[in-house]
C-alpha cells in the first residue's frame, strides 16, 4: 500500500486497504458448514475478539478512510481481523 500510495498520490489520490477477518455474512455463515468450517471456527475461537466481524464493523472502517476524518490516512493497511494475525504471527504456539 506504501508504493502504491506514492504512485497515486502522484495523481492526487489516497489509497488504503482494508484486510478483513471473518465476516458474518450469509455465505461465511454457509461456509461456517461446509467442510472448511471447522478451520474457521479455530480461527474464530483463536482470534483476540473471539467472534466474527460485522458487516457494519468493516463498513465503519471503510467510511472512516473515504470520509474527511480519514482525508490525512494514506499508504495503509487496516487488518480489521479481530486481532487473528496478531495470534497467528504473536500467539502462545508462536512463542519461543
Amino acid at each position: 500500500m506504501q508504493a502504491e500510495a506514492v504512485r497515486w498520490g502522484r495523481r492526487g489520490a489516497r489509497i488504503n486497504a482494508i484486510s478483513p477477518g471473518i465476516v458474518m455474512t450469509p455465505l461465511a455463515k454457509d461456509e461456517l458448514n461446509d467442510p472448511r468450517g471447522e478451520g474457521y471456527r479455530k480461527m474464530i475461537e483463536s482470534s483476540i475478539a473471539g467472534r466474527a466481524a460485522t458487516p457494519d464493523e468493516i463498513a465503519n472502517v471503510a467510511a472512516l478512510l473515504t470520509g474527511t476524518d480519514g482525508a490525512f490516512i494514506t499508504g495503509s493497511d487496516f487488518l480489521v481481523d479481530g486481532g487473528t494475525t496478531a495470534v497467528h504471527w504473536f500467539g502462545e504456539a508462536n512463542r519461543g
